[in-house]
């Protein structure tokens, strides 16, 4: 048995949520590069780790392997308390916690499976794609401001003045499309938050290597 967890994911994915929490526990980790969002080759390739084809996938250094990424968020959060990732069971903000922790993937992170492969739901019909894109964007848009009025941060982050796994969930998952842009229209308080987020110090060189922004990105 190693103390090294090992990371299927890749870059700018839902793995990099799980990188950097890895990276803020101080945990060694190693990642796999799977690019499943470019090929079917490549979600072939994740088959025999995840049935569902899809990243990011953890294996705990007992051996455990555990998909989700809210999930491994929550469990990294669990299994290492002295990084204080997240409210403990207890805790009042307990349930806040958990209630965007579940948002996320339910009503915003799931829409990536369809805009990945539109073909999945609406056949080859190159104008029934567009259509689709056009209004997931829409949606995703709306889950956002929804989050928005609903949550008001209580520090400098989503839960206090300390980060915690939600944050770097809502910071990564907003870098994707409709990009950072449209995400602080809809959202201006989440995106002071996602702005702190990537500016921690201690993840200033894992940003750059793992989802730099650039023009279409950047707000």
């Amino acid at each position: 048995m190693t103390d090294e967890y090992l990371v299927y994911g890749a870059v700018g994915s839902g793995s990099v949520a799980v990188e950097a929490a890895l990276t803020l526990i101080e945990a060694p980790y190693r990642v796999e590069e799977v690019v499943t969002y470019e090929s079917e080759e490549e979600r072939r390739r994740m088959a025999p780790h995840n049935p569902m084809r899809q990243a990011p996938v953890l294996v705990t250094p007992e051996g455990e392997t555990i998909t989700e990424s809210a999930a491994i968020l929550i469990w990294l959060a669990e299994r290492h308390p002295e990084a204080r990732l997240a409210p403990p069971p207890g805790d009042p903000r307990r349930a806040r916690f958990l209630r965007w922790m579940c948002f996320i993937p339910a009503a915003i992170y799931s829409i990536y499976w369809v805009r990945d492969v539109p073909s999945r739901l609406v056949g080859d019909d190159p104008k029934a794609q567009e259509k689709l894109l056009a209004r997931t964007l829409n949606r995703i848009s709306e889950c956002w401001a929804v989050m928005e009025s609903e949550i008001e941060p209580a520090g400098d982050f989503l839960l206090g003045d300390e980060v915690s796994v939600l944050d770097l969930y809502m910071a990564v998952v907003s870098r994707w499309r409709p990009l950072r842009p449209r995400f602080h229209q809809v959202a201006p308080g989440l995106g002071r938050v996602a702005r702190r987020v990537d500016a921690l110090p201690a993840l200033h060189g894992f940003w750059a290597e793992r989802f730099p922004f650039d023009d279409d990105y950047a707000d």
